[in-house]
């Protein structure tokens, strides 16, 4: 975001800074909860199975997403061939399309100055780099409503334009078939809408395409939703299966519509997501107030860019708000538009003085934040040692903790008597590429081992030995996942006693070579407590391992026998 016009050289140093500190720490870290185990361990189930359709959890479908994001980390694994190098390749890439799609769209609105605008703001929002360094479906989410935000614009705001329409309907349908929420760029009609109202009401010509061209949108929308919904059909058509009509109605029903209208979990008051951006869309979200004014002169005079995107960002907003299930990144589709809505008042707005004060402070106090907490963990603080304690995490971590807070820091205020307040805007950039190079490349590959619960599944594997059976009751994703051997399964979302009521036998036809690792929650009545093998910690759950030679098949028989329907 710089003040000056920039030199010919700032635009590719930009791009530069974007992609290492974006790409940082690829390949360093395996997959982590909540979200991302699962969604590998279904694109590695389609690798090994050869079965792409359908993903899998274990034994089980895997019904509360679509296939689509699974598709794309199975795809990045072919061509990488591993997966902690490619399992955040989609994310990665997803982020760097809405870069450019966001920076393009500035320019053929705007300017080229406006674009690199855009691009620094949208880059330098904490919440969008947050998703773009992890393997969640959010990120593709935010490119597919982009694209067809990219195209829609292009149609309406720039001149007719039906390729650029028929893409906009096609990424709003595959959007859909990635996350129920795909559609919502469709509602941008209903602002375009509008604008042509207020300036008939005005008396005012109203240039653009005609409306009825919009109705191409519907086919292009069909056209992307039978990306996966075409083949779901044939097999709901042609293969009689009631697991397959259940797994169908469990995502295109109780995953979409009841999640929306009567949120089991996630519920939060309407309010919420007004605190959402204040907090993770720094350092830009203390600047909307003094976009306000600006803003609605804009709309009053009929900017057709203004009544578009901040018509379809209020649109989006109200949107969530009415769900009662909330999470932070559902509005994370806005955020495009915001910056482009933005762009062309930025350079004035950072002209002033106080604007550059407010973010050279934001960039002090990351600078601060990161030198204090260095010194905590360095110091082996009785503070940092209890957290330490509470994760399961070895003290071993504080000094590599601490180093590259400290180096983080140290970098930082370099820059900081470097930069000063007149180029504030520049620190911004420069520190939050800094601050996502830490985080992907020294935080989370510390963390990683214990995050991934990988360091758990090593120790279980030098317990029982590299020729014992091992299967999983009330387990987690990452547990599958991070195995070491082929693993023995009873479902996921089964209930505890079914799993043990075959996990039990399935240990007493080899008791001296099979093992059970289970949940201590989930821990059988039928099984010797002398005999159990508490293997630890991992992600706030604790594990026990339970040999073959601590099952007692006659209390699971009188079990059985109690439990079952007279006659």
């Amino acid at each position: 975001m710089p003040v000056a016009p920039p030199r010919r050289w700032w635009l590719p140093l930009l791009w530069l800074l974007m992609i290492v500190s974006l790409a940082a720490g690829l390949g360093l870290r395996q997959p982590q909860p909540p979200d991302e185990p699962r969604f590998v361990l279904a694109a590695r189930a389609m690798v090994d199975s050869g079965q792409w359709l359908l993903p899998h959890r274990g034994r089980e479908l895997y019904a509360e997403k679509p296939p689509v994001f699974m598709w794309l980390q199975a795809a990045a694994h072919q061509a990488v061939g591993s997966w902690q190098a490619s399992f955040l390749l989609p994310s990665l890439l997803a982020a760097l399309l809405t870069l450019w799609l966001v920076a393009d769209l500035a320019r053929r609105l705007g300017s080229p100055r406006h674009a690199r605008y855009a691009l620094a703001a949208l880059f330098c929002t904490l919440q969008f780099a947050l998703m773009a360094k992890r393997a969640q479906i959010d990120m593709v989410l935010v490119a597919l409503t982009t694209a067809s935000l990219w195209g829609l614009l292009r149609h309406l705001a720039e001149r007719p334009n039906l390729p650029a329409l028929w893409l906009a309907g096609i990424a709003a349908g595959v959007g859909t078939v990635t996350k129920g929420v795909g559609f919502l760029p469709l509602l941008l009609v209903l602002p375009w809408l509008g604008w042509r109202v207020y300036l008939r009401r005005r008396g005012q010509p109203v240039p653009g395409p005609h409306p009825a061209s919009l109705l191409w949108l519907l086919p292009a929308f069909l056209l992307g939703l039978a990306v996966w919904l075409a083949p779901l059909g044939w097999a709901l058509l042609h293969t009689p299966d009631d697991a397959l009509r259940a797994y169908a109605h469990e995502l295109l029903f109780k995953q979409t519509g009841t999640r929306y209208a009567n949120a089991w979990h996630h519920r939060q008051p309407p309010w919420y997501y007004l605190q959402v951006m204040l907090t993770l869309w720094l350092p830009g979200s203390l600047l909307l107030p003094a976009l306000v004014r600006p803003w609605w002169h804009r709309l009053r005079r009929g900017d057709l860019r203004l009544w578009l995107l901040l018509g379809w960002a209020v649109l989006v907003l109200a949107f969530f708000s009415a769900s009662p299930g909330k999470r932070e990144v559902y509005v994370l589709p806005m955020l495009p538009a915001l910056v482009l809505a933005a762009a062309p008042l930025l350079p004035a707005l950072l002209r002033r003085q106080a604007v550059r004060r407010y973010l050279f402070g934001y960039s002090l106090l990351l600078v601060l934040a990161a030198a204090a907490l260095g010194v905590v963990l360095l110091a082996g603080a009785p503070w940092a040692q209890a957290q330490l304690a509470h994760r399961a995490l070895p003290d071993t971590l504080l000094p590599v903790l601490a180093t590259g807070l400290l180096a983080f820091a140290a970098a930082g205020a370099l820059l900081a008597a470097v930069q000063r307040v007149r180029r504030a805007p520049q620190l911004v950039v420069a520190c939050t590429g800094l601050l996502w190079v830490l985080y992907g490349a020294v935080l989370m590959p510390a963390l990683d081992p214990y995050a991934s619960a990988s360091a758990l599944m090593q120790r279980v594997g030098q317990r029982i030995g590299p020729h014992a059976g091992l299967a999983l009751v009330a387990w987690r994703e990452q547990n599958l996942l991070q195995a070491d051997r082929p693993v023995r399964e009873f479902g996921f979302k089964r209930p505890w006693a079914e799993q043990w009521h075959e996990a039990g036998p399935w240990l007493a036809q080899a008791p001296g070579q099979r093992w059970v690792l289970v949940l201590d929650k989930a821990m059988s009545p039928c099984v010797d407590p002398a005999q159990v093998v508490d293997i630890g910690s991992a992600n706030g759950n604790r594990w026990q391992l339970v040999p073959g030679t601590a099952w007692d098949g006659a209390c699971h028989a009188e079990r059985a026998g109690a439990s079952a329907d007279p006659d």
